[in-house]
């Protein structure tokens, strides 16, 4: 697995996306048996039996991937009564078809959520041959065990949901935790942000850089960028108070006279990486970077990052970035890295039935 990872983040560098998998040589592919594959069409745009439909959370990046694989958004309908239900409407024919829902479960997440599992199920009653859900983004992700009593685990609960309702597959991008693949009793493909990000920082060519994990849950995650980038990482010990709260404690690691790159998955309220922007400073540290997969940035996580002292903050297009932060976006203090080739080549490899392998660990 990790040569995989190795070759894909190389691919990533070399090219703007990432390579799609070759589909001549799925097509010759016989099984051991000898029986001939199922045939799929070498041109995606051809293939009627190949679509993809967005629902409203993120339709800029549904039409972003259907560019990279060639193929064109499905038409629906998608409207609400005066009650605040959702109608939904299929306007083509999907019969037999191999279908692709991308649909994060953002801010609303109760409403994008709803949104989904109806999408599905109209999905199902129209006769889909396989209905694979693309959640570059999975809402309640964080609730996956029960850290006190009396409380639910909703990560299950949703993954109980979408499989209810229909969904024969999952494609999951940067989960809070990857164990939450286990809440499925349906095949699961787990992508990471990585090689996105890993290509950016090598652009910049910072010097003197230590990468950072903000808690001791992201040491794999941020280990694994050092690795690549071939720099020291470094631990910040962190104590969480309440819900959304976090009291910084510690830094493991040198920072001193160093560039810090802080990466995380998620970028919620703003406070924990804050924080440790202050608090890596202290500790001597030059300039501070920071790099999430998904910019939920809700409360007061805007005007926190704002008047903060972080030099700059990457995140990904898994879900749309706030309005209220396009302003940072345009002075540079916010840079938005596109993930839809990287989504684009799994949802690809999983129609034409060859390996995702080398698009996650």
């Amino acid at each position: 697995m990790q040569t995989s990872l190795e070759d894909l983040v190389t691919d990533t560098i070399e090219a703007v996306g990432v390579a799609t998998p070759n589909l001549a040589a799925a097509q010759t592919d016989g099984s051991a048996k000898g029986k001939p594959q199922a045939r799929r069409s070498r041109v995606s745009n051809e293939d009627r039996r190949f679509k993809v439909f967005s629902g409203t959370a993120n339709r800029g990046l549904a039409e972003e991937i259907c560019k990279h694989i060639g193929v064109t958004l499905g038409e629906t309908r998608m409207t609400r009564f005066a009650d605040g239900e959702v109608y939904f409407q299929l306007l083509e024919n999907v019969r037999g078809a191999d279908v692709f829902v991308v649909q994060p479960t953002c801010w609303p997440v109760d409403q994008h959520l709803m949104e989904l599992l109806i999408m599905i199920d109209a999905l199902k009653r129209a006769s889909a041959g396989r209905i694979t859900v693309v959640v570059p983004y999975y809402g309640y992700a964080r609730q996956d065990r029960k850290d006190r009593p009396r409380v639910a685990i909703s990560s299950k609960l949703v993954a109980d949901l979408m499989t209810t309702a229909g969904a024969h597959r999952a494609l999951f991008m940067d989960l809070h935790a990857a164990q939450i693949q286990g809440f499925f009793n349906i095949p699961v493909d787990h992508l990471f942000a990585s090689p996105v990000m890993i290509g950016y920082f090598r652009e910049l060519n910072l010097p003197d850089l230590t990468v950072v994990s903000p808690d001791a849950g992201g040491v794999e995650r941020a280990r694994f960028i050092a690795t690549k980038l071939g720099v020291p990482m470094a631990i910040v010990d962190k104590r969480r108070t309440d819900l959304n709260v976090t009291e910084v404690m510690n830094v493991i690691g040198d920072v001193k006279g160093r560039t810090c790159l802080i990466v995380d998955d998620i970028i919620d309220t703003g406070g924990t990486l804050v924080k440790t922007v202050d608090t890596l400073l202290e500790k001597g540290a030059t300039r501070v970077y920071a790099g999430a997969s998904h910019p939920v940035l809700s409360g007061e996580a805007v005007e926190r990052i704002a008047n903060s002292r972080l030099a700059q903050l990457v995140v990904t297009d898994s879900i749309p970035l706030r309005e209220e932060a396009q302003g940072l976006k345009e002075s540079g203090k916010i840079k938005v890295l596109s993930v839809a080739g990287l989504l684009g080549a799994a949802i690809l490899s999983i129609h034409m039935e060859t390996s995702v392998s080398s698009l996650f660990s």
